[in-house]
Parts: structure tokens; sequence; C-alpha cells
């Protein structure tokens, strides 16, 4: 996976995966380093560290109409479907003056 993923340095995760199991397996197949984000206990709504960056990707991937429900039935053509959404994206904001 290192080879895949040169550029991953750090993989947050949840309580879930605090484990002495979880940091041997990321030690064994890429010397990644395992940063626990803790839930906390606050009321109403909080932006968390990191995970407004998924939440708004996710946002913006299910603006597509073909994306926005779980209609396909193969990985690889969800894949090339969430490909295409981020190449259409990304070509809107370049394109912009």
């Amino acid at each position: 996976m290192r080879r895949r993923f040169p550029f991953v340095t750090t993989i947050f995760a949840d309580a879930g995966y605090q484990g002495p199991r979880v940091r041997q397996t990321a030690r064994r197949s890429g010397h990644w380093r395992i940063e626990i984000i803790k839930r906390s206990d606050r009321t109403g709504f909080v932006v968390e560290a990191k995970r407004w960056i998924v939440e708004r990707t996710l946002a913006w991937i299910s603006r597509n109409r073909r994306l926005a429900r779980d209609f396909e039935n193969l990985a690889a053509t969800a894949r090339a479907l969430i490909y295409l959404a981020m190449i259409k994206l990304m070509l809107r904001r370049l394109a912009r003056p």
C-alpha cells in the first residue's frame, strides 16, 4: 500500500481503531502514523478537525444525480463515476476567471 499511496503519512480513525492490532498492521504495511480522533461529549453541531474535508467532498460528489444514491452494482463503475464527478468539479474550478 505504501507504494500506491506514498503521500499518506497519517491515518485518522475513531476510537474503535485504537487497539494494538491496528497499530501493528499500520506499522507493518506502510509505517503510517495512526491518530485516534475521540468523540467529544459536546451537544449540538461542532466542526471536527479533518472530518469536514471528507464530508464536504462527499457533498460535492452527491450533487451528481447518478451518485446521489447507491445504484451501481459494480464497485469499478461507482469508482469511474466518482472520478468523472471530481474531474467535472475540478475543470469547472480551473475554468473560472
